[in-house]
């Protein structure tokens, strides 16, 4: 896998402030994507044993409420493996710390992926200018969808998060 970024102290890509990181790789290619450097699975760079160090040193502090998973896309082909991995690992070492991933796939055709089991909230769905809307809280167009990932697996439908 490799990423861009790895943001502290964010407050724009979940709720509370979170450490986010910004994985290389996407398929779904967005027209009017506010992040097309990250569409390329080889650009960035490696993600390494210190890149995973810095979350988990930021993930320590008692004011960050958790890490978000971005990009590109943390599902593309290239990153699911670790990126669910990693997922698994954080919420064993810090299980008070929300886990957030944003997506261009929909619920239906990512329900079944072991890292959904990781997941507090997931933004899906690619982002569609036609749709955009910069008052919408948590997602860039209409369309997409922020799951509460918990009660939607307990109730058998998508249950929306709210804030």
């Amino acid at each position: 896998m490799r990423y861009h970024n790895i943001t502290k102290d964010d407050m724009l890509n979940g709720d509370g402030l979170r450490v986010v990181l910004w994985v290389s790789g996407c398929s779904h290619c967005c027209p009017e994507c506010h992040n097309q450097i990250t569409w390329d699975p080889n650009g960035g760079l490696p993600f390494d044993a210190a890149a995973k160090q810095e979350i988990f040193d930021e993930l320590e502090k008692d004011y960050i409420s958790g890490i978000t998973f971005s990009g590109g896309d943390p599902l593309h082909c290239n990153n699911m493996y670790e990126v669910t991995e990693l997922a698994k690992e954080i919420r064993e070492k810090y299980p008070r710390k929300t886990i957030w991933l944003y997506t261009g796939f929909v619920w239906e055709e990512i329900s079944r992926a072991e890292i959904v089991s990781y997941l507090d909230v997931l933004v899906d769905g690619e982002f569609e200018a036609a749709q955009a809307d910069p008052n919408l809280h948590w997602k860039g167009s209409a369309n997409q969808k922020v799951i509460d990932v918990k009660k939607t697996l307990e109730a058998g439908e998508i249950v929306l998060w709210e804030s």
